[in-house]
C-alpha cells in the first residue's frame, strides 16, 4: 500500500477534507489505479479497507478519449477477480464539497445501480488521488486511487 494513503486510514474526516481541499485537481489519471476505500476516522478504517479490496472494490481504469485528456470514461474493478463493472462518465468541474475544480466521476447517466452516486477526485501528489464519493448530495465515504505504475 502507498504510505501516503496509509496514513489516510489514520484520520478522520476532518484531516482528509482539508487535504482535500487543499489539493487542486491535478491531472485525470490514465490507465489502471489501484483503489482503497476510506472509513475516516474509525478504528476499523483498515479493515474496512482489505475488505472492500478482497470482496468489493480494487480501483478503476481510465479511458481518457478526448485529445487534452479531461473528458472520458472509467470502468469500476469489483468482486474478487477484479472484473469491470459500472462506467462512469470523467470530467472536470465544480466540486460539490468546495466549489474549486475536481475531477467529476459520474455514474448518472451510465449506471442503473450506481445512478445517484458521484465520487470527486484530487491529485495530492502525482499519481496519487484523494477522492470523496456522494449519494445524492450527501457525502458518504473517502477513497483513495494510486496510479499502478506508480
Amino acid at each position: 500500500m502507498n504510505p501516503k494513503v496509509r496514513k489516510w486510514l489514520k484520520m478522520s474526516r476532518d484531516e482528509l477534507d482539508t487535504i482535500y481541499k487543499g489539493s487542486t485537481a491535478g491531472s485525470v489519471p490514465q490507465g489502471d489505479t489501484r483503489g482503497t476505500a476510506i472509513l475516516a476516522g474509525s478504528i476499523f478504517s483498515k479493515c474496512v479497507a482489505g475488505f472492500a479490496r478482497l470482496f468489493a472494490w480494487q480501483g478503476k481504469v481510465f479511458d481518457m478519449f478526448s485529445p487534452d485528456r479531461e473528458h472520458g470514461i472509467l470502468i469500476n474493478k469489483i468482486t474478487p477477480f477484479s472484473l469491470t463493472f459500472v462506467v462512469a462518465k470523467v470530467y472536470k468541474d465544480k466540486s460539490w464539497m468546495d466549489g474549486k475544480e475536481t475531477i467529476v466521476i459520474d455514474y448518472s447517466n451510465t449506471s442503473f445501480l450506481a445512478k445517484k452516486i458521484r465520487d470527486e477526485i484530487r491529485e495530492v501528489e502525482p499519481g496519487v488521488y484523494l477522492g470523496k464519493v456522494w449519494w445524492g448530495k450527501t457525502r458518504v465515504l473517502d477513497f483513495a486511487l494510486v496510479d499502478k505504475s506508480e
